[in-house]
């Protein structure tokens, strides 16, 4: 876990600034948390810091924040962007899964809010050489951290075909998953992104009318989720972040497909019933109690001028709930 200073430079302006890019969601979460002078906030997926600005902006001048993020890059952003916070904002280098670890660092025993945007940032699709995207050329790399060992390409190029088949299903529920991984291992040595969308495309694409949707998508999106063990992310953080909390205190989670959204979706039914019993069994002996309130029973979604303003949000759900 690598801390860092905020140092101050000249305030931004947000997020009326029209040069600023608004993160998804950006004022539902801020309803959702609806943060408090003198509160404390955790965003385990600090980004560039739009969320963490609005939070601090909005719950000013003693509140205080903590944001994670594995991308050294993403950091160097957000330090600047949230530099005129000064002490309040404090940023580690660190998965969401250590939020526990960061609060104590700092001396926090509970906080106010969490706020979780899962997934892969846009500033990261516009970068090429993090090989994220398939419309350039770039090393088929995909970690959201530079310090992790295994990347894209080491699944590409080592996995036994059936369980290379088995990863692109599960993770991208691509139903092709079996030709795609044979023609993948036929083709291998495979380093590069475009190299792999070309093959993929072949299998996916063939006899198939043009959609919005790249034929290569869903395998992309199940490297990236098995390079950065996302899901087992954030099925680990879920309990965490609860915990976390302070009674009262909100759990916001940003999910952009549907595998991280029905994690989230079973975890707060889950949690907010007193029985977890199966249907089979009459009489209660878990001794299960509810943690937790939902405060959204539907996701919340983007609205039509924010997905016209940045398509990338049109996936984007917000479920959000509240300690008990």
């Amino acid at each position: 876990m690598i801390c860092r200073t905020v140092h101050v430079v000249q305030p931004l302006i947000y997020p009326t600034d029209p040069m600023t890019h608004l993160p998804v969601l950006y004022h539902e979460i801020l309803e959702a948390l609806n943060p408090k002078n003198g509160g404390y906030y955790v965003d385990g997926t600090v980004g560039a810091g739009g969320h963490a600005w609005g939070i601090l902006d909005a719950s000013s001048p003693n509140s205080k924040l903590v944001g994670l993020d594995l991308d050294p890059q993403a950091l160097d952003l957000a330090s600047q962007k949230l530099s005129t916070f000064g002490d309040r904002v404090t940023l580690m280098q660190a998965s969401y899964i250590t939020l526990g670890e960061a609060m104590n660092k700092l001396g926090w025993s509970s906080v106010q809010g969490i706020v979780l945007d899962l997934g892969v940032s846009s500033m990261q699709f516009d970068t090429p050489e993090r090989g994220f995207s398939l419309k350039v050329d770039a090393p088929l790399d995909m970690r959201f951290s530079p310090l992790a060992s295994l990347t894209a390409a080491d699944l590409v190029n080592s996995l036994p075909e059936a369980e290379l088949a088995d990863l692109i299903y599960r993770y991208g529920e691509e139903r092709r998953s079996r030709q795609v991984a044979r023609a993948l291992v036929q083709a291998r040595p495979i380093y590069t992104t475009l190299e792999l969308a070309r093959i993929v495309s072949r299998v996916v694409g063939k006899g198939k009318k043009y959609t919005r949707l790249h034929p290569a998508t869903r395998t992309f999106q199940a490297l990236r989720i098995a390079t950065n063990q996302e899901l087992e992310a954030v099925e680990t953080v879920l309990p965490l972040a609860v915990s976390a909390l302070a009674p009262g205190g909100r759990l916001a989670v940003i999910s952009f497909h549907s595998l991280e959204d029905r994690l989230v979706k079973q975890y707060f039914h889950q949690e907010s019933r007193d029985c977890i019993c199966p249907p089979e069994i009459p009489i209660c002996n878990c001794g299960h109690r509810a943690g937790i309130k939902i405060i959204t029973r539907k996701p919340i979604q983007a609205s039509v001028k924010e997905i016209d303003q940045n398509p990338r949000a049109r996936s984007a759900r917000l479920r959000v709930a509240e300690k008990l």
